[in-house]
């Protein structure tokens, strides 16, 4: 595995890979579910890129920049271990060279709702970022996870808005054995929170079983509201809602998807789940 930190380091490695090449971004930090991305990349192409920078532009004047951890070492040996061929670790100044980049990639509508409602900004950096990585990376597959699926719904717009000739993959969410969606900022929670964090995906449970049972949209919602009904000490619920696969207005029946984002303590989590209704 070759380790490169400069844009043109990573132009002359990229340029001696072999077929088919697959990109995982990730911000460092990196966890089981992480290694599934590298290991579904690994599956998926002839040569794999891991890119780790964590994306000054996606973090909002009160969030977690400075704390958000930086695990440097053990990313490098997941990589090696999960058969990545090239990793691209660059500092701030490697990608964005001139400063606070005075263009960024617009999300649309949808960037604006959701995540992009609660953080303001966000998903202008994280576009903004992941379409430099992708003229830098030249990758043929990108895979990303569905944990953050509002994300991986924009990276699919964004590819097909500007004619990027990427294939975009999602790779299903990685839980713990307890239900709880794996995150880099699990390990920010108290042992206390981490039970009460279990709400979110309990909401989701309680969603799709009703589903299961005949509910409809209005329905389904309600039982995963339900969850969260009894006011649980330490979780601020941000939104819960029901949106077609594309998070456009709930289906009356068919695949949809279900998403949460909450504060529990300090730490805020977000979570979905696909629900098939009717």
């Amino acid at each position: 595995m070759k380790v490169v930190e400069t844009r043109a380091d990573l132009a002359a490695a990229r340029a001696a890979l072999p077929g088919t090449v697959a990109v995982v971004l990730t911000m460092g930090a990196l966890h089981a579910g992480h290694e599934a991305l590298l290991r579904a990349a690994r599956a998926g192409a002839q040569s794999v890129i891991a890119t780790i920078f964590v994306n000054p532009l996606q973090f909002g004047p009160n969030e977690d920049f400075d704390r958000y951890p930086r695990t440097r070492e053990a990313d490098l040996e997941m990589c090696r271990r999960a058969g990545v061929d090239l990793v691209f670790a660059p500092d701030r100044d490697e990608i964005y060279p001139g400063g606070e980049p005075q263009v960024r990639v617009s999300p649309g509508p949808l960037g604006e709702l959701l995540e992009g409602a609660s953080r303001p900004g966000f998903f202008h950096g994280v576009l903004t970022v992941v379409l430099k990585l992708f003229h830098l990376t030249r990758p043929d597959l990108a895979f990303f996870g569905e944990k953050d699926y509002q994300q991986l719904t924009l990276i699919r717009r964004m590819v097909l808005d500007v004619n990027l000739p990427i294939d975009v993959r999602g790779v299903p969410t990685v839980r713990e054995a307890d239900g709880l969606a794996l995150s880099s900022r699990n390990r920010y929670l108290t042992e206390a929170e981490r039970v009460a964090a279990l709400r979110l995906s309990g909401a989701l449970r309680a969603g799709a079983a009703a589903a299961v049972r005949g509910a409809d949209a209005d329905g389904a919602l309600a039982a995963a509201h339900q969850v969260f009904a009894d006011g649980t000490t330490g979780v601020q619920l941000d939104y819960l809602v029901l949106l077609d696969p594309d998070l456009g207005p709930p289906p009356g029946h068919g695949p949809a998807r279900m998403l949460v984002a909450a504060k529990v303590g300090g730490t805020r989590l977000i979570d979905n789940m696909p629900i098939d209704l009717g």
